[in-house]
């Protein structure tokens, strides 16, 4: 019996437009003569809309959205009682970016309806999400970080002046302002002075009731995927040459101004210093399936961690399949298959957890 793959993608976020194009090449990469494919596009309002089995590749990601006439609980339920083959081999992958399905939510629901799915759990999930809880966690495990803080808008809006000179206390110029939880660089803005900080607050904002600030660092950013469960590995590091002071969402999935390197250019020394932090941070958040670990390296070849992805960008040209193709040969449609396994292997594993206490004799 084939297994049936449902790939949940949209949702409510600033990401929506980058999930499209992840679940697309998902959906075509996965091999029907071992998967049923299911798309279920979550749309900007988060209802849920099945479009049954998937025959045929997608050759545009306008055919991944319709418009529902429904509500988000109506929608949910009637995917769960209509669409859902229950009692068949199902499995879930979540390839939606950002707010609402990074950030353990979709997570909760799946452990709720007791099925598999690909990628990290609730906590993992939400942690690497949440910028300042993350980098509260490294700076407990000891883990090379930038200096950081953090404000909520209720302290903003009662006090704008003793917010700013916290950050130029604590943190100084130049530095970058950015929403706790988001992602593909939504909301975040560099500043060199008062006036740019007052704007880049104001941006953050928008997008969050909680911001962190975090002082610049100098060097060349590597990223490194890290996929496994118990015994996670570290792909190859790869960077981008850049060509702007950092990659703000335009860069990355609009101008087409980002030029990969990979490998990355590192001494080997360097380079498995850089690995071994990626695997140590994705152990740290208690993370599963997969995350890509974004890390700082200085001219002195100092390593400083900026951040962890649960769920990066997916395409066939993203950096995490590129990353293990250069690494062991691992394909496209190879890597999303492993992903599956992983899934189910965690799902056995939690399923030898007891829930209720034993009948005492």
């Amino acid at each position: 019996m084939k297994t049936n793959v449902y790939v949940l993608y949209g949702g409510k976020s600033v990401e929506h437009e980058v999930s499209l194009k992840s679940a697309s090449a998902i959906l075509n990469a996965l091999d029907r003569s071992k998967f049923n494919v299911y798309p279920v596009y979550i749309t900007k309002e988060g209802i849920w809309c099945n479009l049954g089995l998937l025959e045929e590749e997608i050759e545009d990601v306008k055919q991944l959205q319709i418009e529902p006439s429904t509500t988000v609980a109506k929608s949910i339920g009637e995917f769960l009682a209509k669409d859902f083959r229950e009692g068949e081999k199902n499995i879930i992958f979540p390839a939606i970016h950002g707010i609402n399905g990074e950030d353990g939510t979709i997570q909760g629901l799946l452990e709720l309806l007791d099925v598999p799915y690909v990628g990290n759990e609730v906590l993992s999930s939400a942690a690497g999400m949440d910028k300042v809880i993350m980098r509260d966690i490294f700076a407990r495990h000891g883990i090379p970080q930038t200096e950081y803080t953090s404000l909520r808008l209720h302290n903003w809006k009662e006090d704008e002046e003793r917010c700013y000179q916290q950050v130029e206390e604590k943190i100084g110029y130049p530095c970058y302002i950015k929403p706790a939880n988001s992602g593909s660089s939504v909301g975040i803005s560099r500043a060199e002075n008062r006036k740019e900080l007052k704007k880049s607050f104001q941006e953050a904002f928008l997008y969050d009731c909680k911001i962190i600030i975090e002082r610049e660092v100098i060097g060349r950013e590597m990223q490194t995927s890290v996929i496994g469960n118990d015994y996670p590995k570290a792909s190859v590091s790869g960077e981008f040459i850049m060509e702007r002071p950092f990659f703000d969402y335009n860069a990355k999935y609009i101008d087409g101004t980002i030029i990969p390197v990979v490998p990355a250019r590192l001494e080997p020394a360097v380079a498995d210093n850089v690995r071994e932090m990626a695997i140590k941070s994705f152990k740290v958040l208690n993370c599963y399936g997969l995350a890509r670990v974004d890390i700082f390296v200085t001219d002195d070849n100092q390593v400083l961690v900026n951040e962890v992805n649960t769920m990066p960008g997916f395409t066939a040209l993203s950096m995490t399949p590129v990353l293990w193709e250069a690494t062991d040969g691992t394909t496209y449609a190879e890597l999303i298959e492993w992903l599956i396994q992983l899934a189910f292997q965690r799902y056995q594993q939690k399923k030898s957890i007891l829930y209720t206490r034993g009948v005492e004799e």
